[in-house]
């Protein structure tokens, strides 16, 4: 595994948890959580959420959320690798356009590209910390190494939000297995990634 985005082992598929623009699938099922925004109005903090988000998935959302009660911002960073570009199901650029819809309406969250080491973006941000979620130990396994070396190479602190029931089990590469074999994904993703699934598929 590698530092630059995309590039990491697929223990969970495409969006496997050992790269340094990684994401993880953690989320904790309870309902929206109040921003940190509006409960610490003079406290400006930015957070990365890293990952290749092919697609987004509910997990993604609610990890978002509930960085939102830590940081006032957060930026979900999509990692645009033109050297893995034929391992994703979706481009960069419609990833990017999904989940800035999947996100129109969580004030404080953000969407960008990623296009090289996220300790590079990171800094370039102002970014006071990143954020990966866990839905397990392995994925612990595999994470600690990546903040360490983020760390290692300027980036900020990475703070890890355990994972709920309710989200750990849902991934990016289990959603798109499942809607190849043409089963009910709407659980799973918002909706308009569900669209965008079964027209990629070819199933509308």
């Amino acid at each position: 595994p590698g530092p630059r985005g995309g590039q990491g082992r697929d223990r969970r598929g495409e969006d496997g948890p050992g790269c340094a623009v990684g994401h993880s699938e953690a989320g904790s099922g309870a309902g929206p959580p109040t921003s940190r925004a509006g409960r610490y109005p003079h406290a400006m903090t930015l957070a990365v959420y890293p990952g290749s988000f092919d697609p987004i998935t509910t997990g993604h959302l609610d990890v978002v959320a509930r960085a939102l009660t830590l940081f006032d911002r957060v930026v979900v960073g999509i990692a645009h690798n033109a050297a893995k570009s034929g391992h994703h199901l979706f481009d960069a650029e419609t990833r990017l356009s999904l989940a800035r819809q999947a996100l129109a309406q969580l004030p404080g969250a953000e969407v960008d590209l990623v296009p090289g080491l996220l300790a590079d973006y990171c800094r370039g941000r102002g970014a006071t910390a990143i954020v990966k979620g866990l839905r397990n130990g392995t994925d612990l396994d595999a994470e600690v190494p990546m903040a360490l070396l983020n760390r290692d190479l300027g980036g900020p602190e990475t703070v890890f939000l355990a994972a709920a029931p309710a989200h750990a089990h849902v991934s990016s590469s289990l959603v798109k297995d499942v809607a190849r074999h043409g089963g009910d994904v709407s659980a799973l993703v918002p909706p308009v990634v569900a669209a965008a699934l079964r027209q990629e598929l070819g199933q509308d």
